[in-house]
């Protein structure tokens, strides 16, 4: 396998050599989980539009004569058409949350998500398939159309490392742009913290009754369970400006953390009950951690 090379991109402390000694790996690591694995759920028969014969199915008036069987047809005087196997690209979309709370954290959360992104799209490119990047906060942010290839990782690291948002999250808005712009449907990879004040019910929904099969991945900071704060503050909300005066306490803090998981777990829920995957992941854990976790569950990689 050809090596990847930082020189082959602009420099940066996100995507440096030790990124791409990384990805490489677990291009590798993939193929070994995945092998012998099939993707016929990616093919789809057609009449005569390959050249792997598949099945035969009834002719029906305004069939190409040209397709019949008519081998068959001496042998059983059945009008049966030839299919054939065509296999389908695969579009794997990744849409990154680059809202003002994700600017947050120490490495930030956008940071991470850049990474996680970067490197999913790297299998999806070296397996040939489609890898569109679209950044997302109130509104779509811009976008990387479609690429396919390995050699085109190196434009996905340009493009995410250009992206540095903020704005409030507004899921909702962002996703309906997002499949009204996209016809092609494919995976979806929603990559956020998930924090929108008007919920992520109706934009997940939104992807799912589109027919994009969803992944949604969770970033937070652990920072975020134990922020160190005592005593009468003023709390900012990052997004919206809002500001909130209250006394922090032991047991303040304790229901902060309480709810925190109590949001956590009904994602997780929200998920698992529409048959989506999800996963959850502090940014103190390293990112290969949070991809080998992917593999392993039988996402998208095949």
């Amino acid at each position: 396998m050809a090596k990847l090379k930082a020189t082959s991109a602009r420099q940066s402390e996100l995507f440096d050599e030790t990124f791409l000694k990384k990805i490489e790996y677990l291009y590798i690591v993939s193929k070994k989980i995945f092998v012998g694995r099939s993707r016929a759920e990616r093919k789809t028969r057609k009449v005569a539009s390959g050249i792997e014969f598949a099945d035969h199915r009834n002719y029906t008036a305004g069939d190409d004569f040209r397709y019949l069987d008519w081998n068959v047809f001496g042998r059983t005087e059945k009008l049966l058409l030839r299919l054939f196997e065509e296999e389908e690209d695969l579009y794997i979309y990744f849409l990154v949350d680059t809202s003002t709370s994700m600017q947050l954290g120490s490495p930030r959360k956008l940071d991470y998500a850049k990474k996680v992104a970067a490197a999913l799209a790297y299998i999806g490119l070296s397996n040939m398939d489609r890898v569109c990047i679209v950044p997302f906060n109130a509104q779509l942010a811009g976008r990387l159309p479609p690429s396919r290839g390995k050699g085109q990782i190196f434009k996905v690291f340009d493009f995410l490392q250009d992206l540095n948002e903020g704005k409030q999250t507004l899921m909702y808005e962002a996703f309906k742009s997002f499949v009204a712009q996209n016809k092609r449907r494919g995976i979806a990879v929603v990559i956020s913290d998930f924090y929108d004040p008007g919920g992520y019910d109706a934009a997940l929904n939104l992807l799912r009754y589109q027919k994009f099969e969803t992944y949604c991945i969770q970033i937070y900071d652990d920072l975020e369970l134990r922020p160190g704060l005592r005593g009468d503050i003023e709390l900012v909300d990052c997004e919206t400006g809002e500001r909130r005066s209250v006394t922090v306490t032991p047991k303040l803090l304790d229901r902060y953390r309480s709810a925190h998981q109590g949001f956590c777990e009904a994602l997780e829920d929200y998920c698992i009950k529409r048959n989506m995957l999800y996963f959850r992941t502090p940014i103190q854990m390293d990112f290969d951690d949070l991809i080998l976790r992917v593999f392993r569950a039988g996402g998208f990689i095949a």
